[in-house]
Formats: C-alpha cells, sequence, structure tokens
C-alpha cells in the first residue's frame, strides 16, 4: 500500500526577532507539540493560494506576501508529508488562533524549551541560520 503524502504549505510568521507558533490539539496527528501553522494544498490550488487560505481559517491573517524558505520531505511512518515553507513578514491582522489552540510569540532561543515535530526541526535549524 502507497503511504499517502501530504502536500502542506507552511507559514513562518515573523514580527522583528519572534515567530508565531500554535500547539497542536491533543486529538490530532502530532498533538500537544508546537508549530508553524499552515496546513493541506488542496486540489486545484496552488500552494500559495493554499498559504494565504490556511493562515486567514487558521490564524486570521492576511499575507501580503511571502518568501519560499525550504521544501522538506518528511516520513512520520504513518504518513509523509511534503512541507512547502515560507516566511510570512508582510502580513495584516493580529494572529489569534481560531481553532482553540494555544499559540504564542517565540525568539529562536525559547525554541529549544519546545517541543516540535520531527519534521520542524529541519525548519528551526535554517531559522537559526538565517536570523541568529
Amino acid at each position: 500500500m502507497m503511504t499517502k503524502i501530504v502536500h502542506v504549505a507552511v507559514g513562518v510568521i515573523k514580527l522583528e526577532n519572534k515567530f508565531f507558533l500554535t500547539k497542536r490539539l491533543m486529538d490530532s496527528h502530532q498533538g500537544g507539540l508546537w508549530e508553524f501553522p499552515g496546513g493541506k494544498v488542496e486540489k486545484n490550488e496552488t500552494v500559495h493560494q493554499a498559504l494565504h487560505r490556511e493562515l486567514k481559517e487558521e490564524v486570521s491573517i492576511d499575507t501580503l506576501s511571502c518568501t519560499s524558505l525550504m521544501q522538506i520531505s518528511h516520513d512520520y511512518g504513518d504518513k509523509k508529508v511534503l512541507l512547502d515553507v515560507f516566511v510570512v513578514d508582510n502580513f495584516t491582522g493580529e494572529p489569534l488562533p481560531l481553532e482553540g489552540q494555544e499559540s504564542g510569540w517565540f525568539t529562536l532561543a525559547e525554541f529549544d524549551a519546545l517541543n516540535f515535530p520531527a519534521a520542524n526541526q529541519a525548519i528551526i535549524e535554517k531559522l537559526q541560520k538565517t536570523y541568529q
């Protein structure tokens, strides 16, 4: 049986030296872990359209522009993900979690104390190289 690959648009929401993170709900895949907001790219949707839609639905911001950071493939065993990761530092609105999840602004140094899904490790390393 082929493992389905889930294509995800990820927004690294950045304001000055802080990044906006949300905590996955306990009953979801990788529940209880912190992550960069985003979600699945739907059929007939570009990655940019998905990012814009997901950030609006999930954290109530309008993305004005974004910069591609990286693409990551990760195999969790039970599912494979392809992450298209963008830095979003040009947006309107104040990020607020609309799905009842915890959220917050964190510096890169504070990331060390947080638990992330394994696929996010490469994003964090790239951010540390880029912004420290």
